[in-house]
């Protein structure tokens, strides 16, 4: 049995590096979009409710739980980027030379998409965080007053489309990757394989419907 060094560098080591950081990932991002959920609260209470969730956040701990939280969640976020790369290199060293037709299997056709849909994940955190959470791209950003701000924000209608597009892609790359890590972490009989296929796509409808329904409740006027 490989240890150490040499099982975190060999295949099976970066799938289960890929599964513990997958499910801190997935649980991130339920909670937040269940806190996101207060939005909406009837009237006034939707304000209060959200700005006081984010004035917790922010004071947990005396401050400090926030920032443990966010080096935890980026902590594991490279490890993923990490281990998906890792991996990728395995794959490409296993088939050196190119195939000379692209009829790809489903499973590398999934596996390429993660790639891409990956890729689209990261920017958007990028832009969410500049958007929401530092406010360098919204203007009339205001610090704590996160109901206004997320108002503000979706309605420009590109960006709520930008947001929408986000987690159409974050959709795909959630679904392969809760049925991954699932099986990496022992449900791969066949007699699973349903229920792995139903927590993913629940999962991802009840995390991407969330997300996708607070810029169409702004833009519609649901929400004001």
């Amino acid at each position: 049995m490989q240890t150490g060094a040499g099982f975190f560098g060999s295949s099976i080591g970066k799938k289960i590096v890929m599964a513990i950081t997958g499910i801190l990932l997935v649980g991130f991002v339920t909670v937040h979009m269940i806190g996101n959920l207060q939005l909406y609260l009837p009237a006034h209470e939707g304000v209060y409710a959200l700005d006081t969730y984010g004035e917790f956040l922010r004071t947990l701990l005396h401050g400090s739980g926030i920032w443990i939280a966010r080096a935890t969640l980026l902590t594991a976020a490279i490890l993923h980027i990490w281990a998906a790369w890792g991996l990728t290199l395995m794959n490409r060293a296993a088939r050196p030379v190119a195939y000379q037709n692209q009829a790809y299997v489903a499973s590398t056709f999934a596996s390429r998409w993660m790639r891409v849909s990956g890729v689209v994940v990261l920017i958007f955190i990028i832009v969410h965080l500049l958007h929401l959470t530092v406010g360098n791209l919204l203007p009339g950003f205001e610090q704590g007053k996160v109901f206004h701000n997320v108002v503000t924000g979706f309605q420009v209608p590109w960006v709520s489309a930008f947001y929408i597009l986000a987690m159409v892609f974050f959709a795909t790359h959630l679904h392969h990757g809760i049925w991954s890590m699932l099986q990496t972490l022992g449900l791969s009989h066949p007699r699973y394989n349903g229920l792995r296929h139903g927590l993913a796509t629940l999962l991802t409808i009840v995390v991407i419907g969330g997300n996708i329904s607070f810029p169409i409740a702004v833009l519609t006027g649901f929400v004001r």
